[in-house]
């Protein structure tokens, strides 16, 4: 009796102490399930919409990998050819160039370069390459290229504008105010632009071109400039005289203008003088036809007093 009531007692004790085991066991897995439950309603989209969005997102991961392969192993670049290629045989190819914004150029380099290329195709045609081709053209200052469905290329040209010739090595050139050389001309066909002369000449045109600023009545009066030793320029006058300048933009500028002021009051053009040399600050020099030359003064009134006539020196 004895020790079956003590079997008894183990038995309950174990018992119990299983079912309390068993109870807190189970306590903590509801109690981590409610707060798991908890965090998912706080959130402000419902648990439909959260299994959406983990489908969207699977969806996402092996759709990326996809488009990955396939540009790994040059699939678009096919399907592009492809579709350019149908779409040249159905009438969509570059057949026709329409060229606007053209006065001076000639228009055939453009049609060259707009029906030269290889792939025609107004899908597949590369219109900055081809703009950049435009670019390297001496005429073309800007272009921009548009299609025109089903078989047209618009080129619009902004032409440069021709400011002056250029002379270097025996030849001849139309440039603009930056110096970039547009087309070449012949001496018989000369335009009637000034003439400017020697190597890196025409780099200067900008700033001939300023230098001339500072005196407007002169500037309808040249003939052209020579760019002597990379330094210093030398005038032509249509009346047929030159005008030696110094070197330097300011000094030459202001010998510029005070040579205005002189010719306005003595009226030094055009009296059959061949040099007037300014190139010293403190002298003005004038070669006369005989090979003389008189040197006066320069005044900063525009007055020319006369000095004593002796050789050039």
């Amino acid at each position: 009796m004895a020790e079956a009531r003590i079997r008894r007692g183990g038995t309950a004790r174990l018992s119990s102490a299983r079912g309390k085991a068993t109870k807190g066991g189970r306590g903590r897995t509801l109690k981590r399930q409610s707060s798991i439950d908890r965090l998912i309603e706080a959130l402000p989209i419902s648990e439909a919409t959260l299994q959406r969005l983990a489908s969207w997102a699977i969806f996402g991961i092996f759709g990326a990998i996809i488009i990955a392969l396939a540009i790994y192993f040059g699939l678009p670049g096919i399907a592009q050819h492809q579709a350019a290629d149908l779409a040249a045989r159905a009438g969509f190819e570059v057949e026709k160039v329409e060229v606007r914004g053209v006065e001076r150029m000639d228009e055939l380099p453009v049609y060259n370069i707009a029906l030269g290329q290889v792939d025609r195709s107004m899908l597949a045609l590369d219109l900055p390459k081809v703009r950049a081709e435009m670019l390297k053209l001496g005429w073309v200052k800007d272009a921009r290229i548009s299609r025109r469905l089903p078989d047209t290329l618009v080129v619009d040209i902004v032409e440069r504008d021709p400011v002056a010739v250029w002379q270097h090595d025996g030849q001849l050139h139309l440039i603009d105010v930056n110096g970039a050389v547009l087309q070449s001309v012949s001496a018989s066909a000369m335009p009637d632009l000034p003439l400017v002369v020697g190597p890196y000449a025409n780099r200067q045109t900008a700033g001939l071109n300023r230098l001339m600023e500072n005196a407007p009545a002169l500037k309808p009066m040249l003939a052209g400039a020579t760019w002597v030793g990379n330094r210093r320029w030398d005038l032509r006058f249509q009346s047929g005289e030159t005008l030696s300048l110094p070197e330097g933009d300011k000094i030459s500028a202001a010998a510029l203008v005070n040579f205005a002021r002189m010719d306005g009051v003595n009226r030094l053009l055009g009296r059959g003088i061949v040099r007037f040399d300014m190139r010293d600050p403190d002298r003005f020099v004038l070669r006369l036809p005989q090979g003389q030359v008189k040197e006066t003064p320069v005044s900063t009134t525009g007055d020319a007093t006369s000095a004593p006539v002796g050789e050039e020196g």
